[in-house]
């Protein structure tokens, strides 16, 4: 596969309380185009700030050292495709899922006037075109009555429907890599594993790179192809799903995988050998 992006020595740190912290430690690690990555780990591993980074997103307090290498001719401007950009947007090649889409979604403006100006924004579209898209996007990410639902406000929605709208929103300018960054995490368990059904058939329906993270490592042996385990800043261990699954390399890996024994573990079993 070719490499989508490349990052090589990546260090975070934040000012807390007068003193720095380091979220990340000089991770080194390559996401190829089209693949399934996840990234796990407890709360303060860093996986998080991994994403924000990656998507340019990090606070301007954060101090950032290494570099992150993406192939440009990824990048193409829509309106001029014979021009490449050094990096990516957020919004246009990169679509960004948040952990609480009460927090993304803008309380007072209809879900469709949402997603339709990151159509509009991004891939320079009328309103008409923009709201067609919109109503599209709303029918593939199985939101009941799309048509009604583009008047619709995020407050008359349930979780799992917000979340829905959030990731139409996300992949409404085509992305080449979606970020779900604790997508399900405050979501019931039968919704949990509809929206990770719903990435898994975008993804592939879409050719994105998937990078998803979050703390349920039977969540992420249901999605992803490769996993990648964090803890205190630092990348622990990474490899195919079913390796990581069965053969666990790294004490805390095992902790992890032990915290989801005697609940799901041969469920998870048989999913990690499906998504190798």
């Amino acid at each position: 596969m070719t490499a989508l992006l490349s990052i090589r020595d990546l260090s975070v740190a934040y000012r807390r309380d007068g003193r720095e912290v380091a979220a990340l430690k000089n991770i080194n690690l390559d996401i190829a185009s089209g693949e399934r990555l996840a990234i796990i780990g407890e709360s303060g591993s860093g996986k998080s700030t991994l994403a924000l980074a990656i998507a340019g997103l990090l606070p301007a307090s954060a101090r950032i050292g290494g570099r992150i290498d993406w192939q440009m001719s990824e990048f193409r401007s829509p309106h001029q495709p014979s021009c490449l950009r050094k990096t990516p947007l957020s919004g246009r090649d990169i679509g960004f899922v948040f952990q609480d889409p009460s927090a993304s979604l803008d309380p007072v403006m209809p879900i469709g006037k949402q997603i339709a100006e990151v159509a509009r924004t991004h891939l320079g579209l009328g309103w008409p075109q923009a709201y067609a898209r919109a109503r599209t996007l709303l029918e593939r990410v199985r939101l009941p009555d799309p048509g009604t639902a583009l008047r619709t406000f995020p407050h008359q929605l349930s979780g799992g429907q917000k979340q829905r709208v959030a990731i139409a929103a996300a992949i409404a300018a085509g992305p080449k890599l979606l970020i779900a960054d604790e997508a399900t995490s405050a979501l019931d368990t039968i919704v949990q594993a509809e929206i990770v059904s719903l990435i898994r058939q975008l993804v592939s329906e879409d050719g994105m790179t998937l990078l998803f993270v979050s703390h349920d490592i039977a969540l992420a042996a249901e999605l992803a192809e490769r996993i990648a385990v964090f803890r205190h800043g630092e990348l622990v261990e990474i490899g195919a799903t079913a390796e990581i699954v069965n053969a666990p390399r790294h004490a805390y890996t095992r902790a992890l995988l032990d915290a989801h024994i005697g609940l799901d573990a041969e469920p998870m079993l048989r999913r990690a050998g499906a998504s190798a």
